[in-house]
């Protein structure tokens, strides 16, 4: 069975919304906007590149990076490498990207669920909150790596659903303080 890691930066009150600066938001580009910069809190970017097997995007957020991620092959050498899994009931083979390798549209949760019980390595998602929230109440998340900034922003999406469950139990695995403030928390879901 494969792992499926949900990374996100996210705002001490749960916002994931608009993190890199597009428009159309209030508080857009608050993770460079609202504390200093320190490479140390992005290591964990790199890591989740070189343990990452396959990358899994909700339709958003793969037509967002479809139009950036294929031109960056310094920063993203092997996100651009690895296959890639696209959630959407809208899109077809012809909607996607032909520069950005292997891609596979999956048109649901069942699908997901069925992709995690094949073989291969881990597949992390990048942004897609709304696949999150989806797999989260699902159970399907089995790590979250969360870079929590010191920041409270209001209006925005939320990284977890605020559906009625049962309650999901996590084991934090690993954590870090920044000294701008930046805490990486790693959690792995109890099963």
């Amino acid at each position: 069975m494969r792992t499926v890691i949900a990374t996100a930066f996210v705002s001490l009150d749960g916002v994931v919304e608009a993190p890199g600066g597009e428009p159309g938001y209030r508080n857009s580009g608050w993770t460079v906007q609202g504390v200093d910069f320190d490479e140390d809190a992005y290591r964990i970017k790199g890591e989740e590149q070189d343990e990452a097997a396959a990358m899994l995007l909700g339709r958003v957020s793969y037509e967002s990076f479809a139009a950036v991620w294929p031109d960056m092959v310094d920063e993203f050498p092997s996100y651009n490498a690895m296959p890639k899994m696209v959630v959407s009931t809208t899109l077809s083979d012809e909607d996607l990207v032909q520069n950005w390798g292997e891609t596979t549209i999956l048109r649901g949760v069942d699908d997901v669920a069925a992709a995690k019980e094949g073989d291969g390595g881990p597949i992390i998602i990048h942004g897609s909150a709304t696949l999150v929230r989806s797999l989260t109440d699902a159970g399907l998340i089995d790590r979250f790596h969360l870079l929590v900034f010191p920041l409270l922003l209001g209006a925005g999406k939320r990284l977890f659903s605020a559906a009625d469950k049962d309650m999901q139990r996590l084991d934090l695995i690993d954590s870090v303080r920044y000294p701008n403030g930046i805490q990486k928390l790693v959690y792995a879901t109890r099963r």
